[in-house]
């Protein structure tokens, strides 16, 4: 008979070791040997999403936490061989994959994503595409949102969860955040209102001149685009420009 070769058993120890339930081991191979690299494929992916998912790790508690991750462990097909990238494709498991549980946490997903934007910000080096003016007028000129910060909306309160606070049903309002790296590069996350939420989209999404971005936002809302109302949009945009949010402005085209 002839032997398996290397890739062929390769694949079936990686079976075993990702559901040992399910996929018994290769043959000829010690089972305390076995037992040993069970445990360490198992515990470094779950002490490496522990540091990156706190809140989650706290909420569930040890036990559900080590559940948690032995089902993405076993369940989620990964795409990179990159650890540091094993978190993304956590939070893609648990927003796509992850067939609820009795016991889920309906947040949990929201979650996930919430406390990945952090680290995806710490770590982000994209710089702004184009010529942008970081002193450049912000009315007159084309606001740019910043690669260094992320506009966010949650069906949870996403930033007020923990565990004294795990609300089983989402708010009556959506949760706008705005998540930003500053000139400390310490990430922060500010909550918006509608109004801010909306500006920040457009600026994101429908580029075009910051005087014409604010009368639009006054129209999706009903309001008067008068003086009042340009001179605090130009305040608001001035304000998210110093927390690093708006990077500059670029000419019209």
């Amino acid at each position: 008979m002839a032997e398996p070769d290397f890739q062929e058993l390769q694949e079936h120890l990686a079976r075993h070791l990702r559901d040992p339930e399910r996929h018994p081991p290769p043959e000829g191979i010690e089972d305390r040997r076995l037992a040993i690299y069970r445990r360490l494929f198992i515990n470094n992916v779950r002490n490496l999403l522990g540091r990156g998912f706190p809140v989650i790790r706290r909420i569930l508690g040890e036990e559900a936490w080590a559940a948690l991750v032995r089902d993405f462990y076993r369940d989620h097909g990964c795409h990179t061989p990159y650890f540091p990238q094993l978190a993304g494709e956590f939070v893609q498991y648990l927003a796509e994959e992850r067939v609820p549980q009795p016991d889920d946490w309906p947040f949990l997903a929201e979650l996930a994503h919430y406390e990945r934007v952090e680290t995806e910000l710490v770590y982000s080096d994209a710089q702004p595409s184009g010529d942008v003016d970081p002193q450049g007028d912000l009315l007159t000129g084309v606001p740019v949102f910043s690669s260094s910060a992320r506009l966010l909306a949650y069906e949870f309160p996403v930033h007020r969860i923990g565990p004294d606070h795990c609300p089983q049903q989402p708010g009556d309002v959506p949760t706008y955040l705005l998540a930003y790296r500053g000139e400390d590069e310490r990430v922060r996350f500010a909550e918006l209102n509608p109004l801010g939420a909306r500006l920040l989209w457009r600026v994101c999404e429908e580029p075009a001149a910051g005087d014409q971005q604010l009368r639009l936002v006054a129209e999706d809302f009903g309001l008067a685009p008068g003086p009042e109302l340009l001179d605090s949009g130009q305040q608001l945009l001035e304000h998210y420009r110093d927390l690093g949010a708006i990077a500059g402005a670029r000419p019209l085209d």
